[in-house]
C-alpha cells in the first residue's frame, strides 16, 4: 500500500468513526424531518458520501457535530423537494364506520410517515427523564405534525426543541440570522401546537405495562370483548398502506371480527417503537408457523389505548430486529 492509500485508509476510518458517534443523533434528525426511517437510513449514508468528499475543506473551524449536522440538513432538504408530505391516514380523508369499511387499493409508501424501532434514533441508555423527552419527539403524531413545517421551521424546531441547540448555532448552520431562526420557531411552535396530538402515557408506569399485557392475553386470544374494555372511546384503528380508518371501540370489535379476522391466531413479539409500546404481529400461515404481518403501534393514554396503528409492510420487520418467522417449539 503506497503512503498516499494508507493516509486516505486511515482518513476514511476516522471519518467512519467519526459518523458512528454521531450516527443514531443523525438518524433521528433525518427521521424528523422526513418521516420515515428507510429515507433517514439514506440521508445518512449520503451525509457520509458527502463528508467524505468534502473532508478536505474541513478544517476544524467548526465542532464535527455541527459540520456532519449540515450536511445531513442539505441532504434531507434536497429530498424534500417533492410536493409530497408523508402523513397518518387520519390527516388524508374522514373516519369510515365498521358497515362501510373497504380497504381499496393501498397507497404507494411514500404517502405515510413510517414507524422506527426507538434505538434506532435515540439513546435509550441514558437519564430515564431524558430518554422520556427523546421518546416524546418521536411519537407518530408529533412526527406526522413535523412534517407540515416548511424545512427551514422544521430544522429549526429539532434542532432547538429537540437537540437543544442554541439558537445561535441553529443560526451559523442553516446560514441564518439568530432572529430569523427565533421567528422560524414562533411560527413552528404556532402549527405544531394544534398538530401534535395529545400526551401518551410512559411506558415505565406500572400502570401503563399492565395495560399492554392484558392487551397481548386478549389479542392473541382473539378475545374481542376483552380488548374493547381496554379501549377509550374515541380510540382510532389505522391501516398503512390503506387509507382507510375508523373510530371507536365498536367499528374496531366490528372490523375485528369481520374482514379484520384473519388476525385470528396470530403473535405478538414485543418491541419498542416510536417512543411508545409495539408489537411485530405475526399471523398464522400453517400449525405452528407464524409469520411478518404487521408492525403495531398501541398508544396509550389515561390508562386507555387511544390508537391501534398497524403497518402492513412485513419488509420492515428485519428493522426492528424481529425473526422472519415464528415456529412453535
Amino acid at each position: 500500500m503506497t503512503a498516499v492509500n494508507a493516509r486516505q485508509t486511515t482518513a476514511q476510518e476516522n471519518l467512519d468513526d467519526l459518523l458512528a458517534t454521531h450516527r443514531t443523533e443523525l438518524m433521528g434528525f433525518c427521521y424528523r424531518m422526513l418521516g420515515a426511517g428507510s429515507e433517514a437510513e439514506d440521508a445518512v449514508q449520503e451525509t457520509l458520501v458527502r463528508a467524505w468528499s468534502a473532508r478536505d475543506s474541513f478544517e476544524g473551524r467548526s465542532a464535527v457535530r455541527s459540520w456532519l449536522f449540515k450536511i445531513a440538513h442539505n441532504v434531507c432538504v434536497d429530498m424534500l423537494r417533492s410536493p409530497q408530505r408523508r402523513a397518518r391516514p387520519m390527516e388524508l380523508g374522514p373516519s369510515t364506520p365498521v358497515s362501510e369499511a373497504a380497504l381499496g387499493p393501498p397507497r404507494t409508501e411514500d404517502t405515510f410517515v413510517q414507524p422506527i424501532a426507538d434505538e434506532r434514533v435515540i439513546n435509550t441508555n441514558g437519564d430515564p427523564a431524558d430518554v422520556a423527552v427523546a421518546r416524546d419527539s418521536i411519537r407518530l403524531a408529533f412526527v406526522a405534525a413535523l412534517q407540515y413545517l416548511p424545512p427551514q421551521q422544521r430544522a429549526s424546531l429539532i434542532l432547538c426543541e429537540v437537540l437543544r441547540w442554541k439558537a445561535s448555532e441553529v443560526a451559523e448552520l442553516l446560514e441564518l440570522s439568530v432572529a430569523a431562526v427565533n421567528s422560524s420557531l414562533q411560527r413552528a411552535r404556532a402549527t405544531m401546537a394544534s398538530a401534535r396530538g395529545e400526551p401518551l402515557d410512559s411506558t415505565l408506569d406500572s400502570g401503563h405495562q399492565t395495560l399492554i399485557r392484558q392487551y397481548v392475553d386478549a389479542f392473541e386470544s382473539y378475545d374481542i370483548e376483552r380488548l374493547v374494555h381496554l379501549l377509550r372511546n374515541d380510540v382510532v384503528l389505522s391501516m398503512p398502506p390503506f387509507d382507510l380508518w375508523m373510530v371507536g371501540p365498536d367499528n374496531l370489535a366490528g372490523w375485528f371480527l369481520g374482514e379484520g379476522i384473519v388476525c385470528k391466531d396470530g403473535r405478538l413479539l414485543p418491541i419498542n417503537v416510536n417512543g411508545t409500546a409495539g408489537f411485530g404481529n405475526y399471523h398464522r400461515v400453517a400449525d405452528g408457523v407464524w409469520e411478518p404481518f404487521a408492525i403495531q403501534v398501541i398508544e396509550v393514554s389515561g390508562g386507555k389505548i387511544i390508537g391501534h396503528n398497524n403497518f402492513l409492510y412485513p419488509g420492515m420487520f428485519a428493522d426492528f430486529g424481529l425473526p422472519d418467522r415464528i415456529e412453535a417449539p
